[in-house]
């Protein structure tokens, strides 16, 4: 079994008992969040596509952490003007797993 859901702008793929990496969400450590938008459900090869969510369709999930991500280094340069500049940035993410899907 496994939906497709909007979380916090994005789709994602889950299904129970599976880890996700997710943009930082607005929970503490050891809470339980729901999320309503699910777009799909696929349970034993019945596939139910919502217009534009599945009706009455839940997804439950644990945050277990707030990790970052890797480095990304962004570097510009122009030649022969003597112009370099280097950026980095870490994205924050939200660790949860998912407990139930609700259909």
């Amino acid at each position: 079994m496994y939906a497709i859901v909007n979380i916090a702008g994005q789709q994602f793929k889950v299904q129970e008992n599976a880890p996700v990496f997710v943009h930082r969400l607005d929970a503490n450590e050891g809470d339980t969040v729901n999320f309503d938008q699910v777009l799909l459900v696929e349970n034993n090869g019945s596939v139910t596509v919502g217009i534009p969510t599945v009706s009455g369709a839940s997804v439950s999930a644990k945050v277990l952490a707030h990790v970052k991500g890797d480095k990304v280094l962004i570097f510009k340069k122009k030649r022969r003007k003597g112009y370099q500049k280097l950026n980095g940035h870490r994205q924050s993410f939200t660790k949860i797993q998912i407990d139930k899907i609700n259909a």
